[in-house]
């Protein structure tokens, strides 16, 4: 049993005057996919109605959800699609990760897949020092894992929430760079087909902690994303393979990219 919600139209742009989204902030999410984009296809959303939470971490999925697609990169999200009332979501479709391998960086940790193996270089994790005052060059990824045949990618980057959205304040929440429909302008690329947009929230010592999740494909890869803010810092893990490969494979990696979490 699937559940099919149709895109909202797209009948009207408008530019916001007081914050500007940094063009190069789309970079990093095509760096999580092996080819470049070309072409961005329209469908409707076929999402499971099935779901395997079985995770230390208590989820709370908000059912204020949308789906569109984005005419471009540097066009913000129309305000249409704010008015626009849709069907709650299913529960998502995940895998039992508490097996898994779990990595730990610089401020989070993630669980990786059966099988993958890191795949940073060595450069990659010199990167960020500074030699006599020259500008540390930033570090390309924070984790990178691969499955045997180079297909599939686990990818987390770190960078300062300045470099994403120019604003006077530091971020220290996921939410200070907007809502979900608002931070997609970040975090999903022009010409997307975005088929899940999720607010999450994940029980944690002091409380809870807000997680955006986007699922989304262009041209041939499929990506899951998963982003968070911490110390003005986000924080974001991407899972892509190949639109062939994502019926099979699909659970293990949109299972893999939310199991980011913040340290």
């Amino acid at each position: 049993m699937t559940a099919t919600i149709n895109c909202p139209t797209l009948s009207s742009l408008s530019i916001n005057n007081h914050e500007l989204y940094l063009p190069s902030a789309m970079a990093f999410l095509l760096s999580f996919s092996p080819n470049p984009p070309l072409n961005p296809k329209l469908s409707s959303l076929n999402t499971p109605l099935s779901s395997t939470l079985n995770t230390k971490r208590h989820f709370i999925i908000h059912t204020t959800s949308f789906c569109f697609i984005l005419l471009a990169q540097q066009n913000p999200i129309p305000q249409s699609l704010a008015q626009a009332s849709t069907p709650s979501k299913p529960a998502l479709n995940l895998a039992n990760t508490k097996s898994w391998f779990q990595f730990y960086g610089d401020g989070f940790a993630i669980r990786v897949p059966p099988e993958f193996e890191d795949i940073m270089e060595p450069e990659d994790f010199n990167a960020g020092a500074s030699l006599y005052g020259d500008k540390a060059k930033p570090r390309p990824f924070a984790a990178r894992f691969a499955s045997t045949d180079g297909s599939e990618v686990l990818s987390v980057v770190v960078r300062p929430t300045n470099q994403l959205k120019i604003t006077f304040l530091e971020a220290q929440e996921i939410t200070d760079l907007g809502s979900i429909k608002e931070a997609a302008k970040i975090f999903v690329p022009g010409g997307a087909t975005l088929y899940n947009a999720r607010t999450i929230k994940i029980k944690e010592d002091e409380g809870f902690k807000t997680y955006y999740f986007y699922e989304f494909e262009r041209d041939d890869q499929h990506i899951a994303l998963m982003a968070t803010v911490s110390s003005g810092k986000a924080i974001i893990s991407g899972a892509t393979a190949p639109c062939s490969k994502w019926d099979d494979d699909g659970v293990k990696l949109r299972s893999a990219a939310i199991s980011l979490t913040a340290l």
